[in-house]
C-alpha cells in the first residue's frame, strides 16, 4: 500500500543493536533472539536485510559500544547505513539503499524505542513507506530516573499506537516475531 512508485520489496531494518546502545536494554537477550530470528528468516525468504549503526560521542567509530551485538552477523553483501541523528533516513544513504532495493515496506527492530525506532517509524511513513514494528523485537533502556515512563511502558505505549497507525496510502501496525512471513 505505500505510495512510492514501483516499490514492491519489502526489507528487515535492524536499527543500532550495537553493544553500547543495548548493554542496559530491557529484556535485552530475548530482544536480540527475537531479531535474529527476523534475520534468518528474510535471509531465507531472499529478502534483504538492512543494518543500521549509529555514531556519537557516546559511540565513536570502530570502538566496542559502536559495534553490533555479537549475536547478530551482518553479511558483507547487506546493506548497512551509518547514521547519526534518530532517525535512520536523516543525513544517511538509507533511501538510496530502499531506492536500489525497489523496496516500499518495512519491518522494523532494534533499539532505541523512544528514540531511533520511533522517529525511523515516523520518518519512514512520512516519506512514503509502509512501516511495520516487530512487538516483540525492539528495546530501550531504563530512563525513569530522568522522567520517562519505565521501559516496558514504553515499549508497550510505542506497540499501542503503532498498531493502528495510518496516512493516506500508507500503513503502519505492528506483528509479532513469531507471525512474521516474508513471501
Amino acid at each position: 500500500m505505500t505510495t512510492l512508485t514501483d516499490r514492491p520489496n519489502t526489507a528487515l531494518l535492524v536499527i543500532d543493536v550495537q553493544n553500547g546502545v543495548v548493554a542496559q536494554a530491557h529484556d535485552r537477550d530475548r530482544v536480540v533472539a527475537n531479531i535474529a530470528t527476523l534475520v534468518d528468516k528474510a535471509r531465507a525468504a531472499d529478502v534483504e536485510v538492512i543494518w543500521v549503526q549509529h555514531t556519537s560521542d557516546d559511540l565513536p567509530t570502530d570502538s566496542e559500544p559502536w559495534r553490533y551485538v555479537p549475536e547478530l552477523v551482518r553479511r558483507d553483501t547487506e546493506p548497512l547505513v551509518h547514521k547519526r541523528y534518530g532517525d535512520s533516513f536523516e543525513d544517511t544513504t538509507l533511501e538510496s539503499v530502499l531506492a536500489q532495493g525497489r523496496i516500499g515496506s518495512l519491518l522494523v527492530a532494534g533499539a532505541q524505542t523512544d528514540a531511533c525506532i520511533r522517529s525511523t517509524l515516523h520518518g519512514a511513513i512520512t516519506r512514503g513507506y509502509d512501516a511495520t514494528l516487530v512487538a516483540d523485537a525492539h528495546t530501550t533502556e531504563d530512563l525513569s530516573s530522568w522522567g520517562a515512563p519505565p521501559p516496558d511502558k514504553v515499549i508497550a505505549h510505542t506497540n499501542l499506537y503503532w498498531h493502528e497507525q495510518t496516512a493516506p496510502g500508507r500503513k503502519g501496525g505492528t506483528v509479532e516475531t513469531a507471525a512474521v512471513e516474508f513471501s
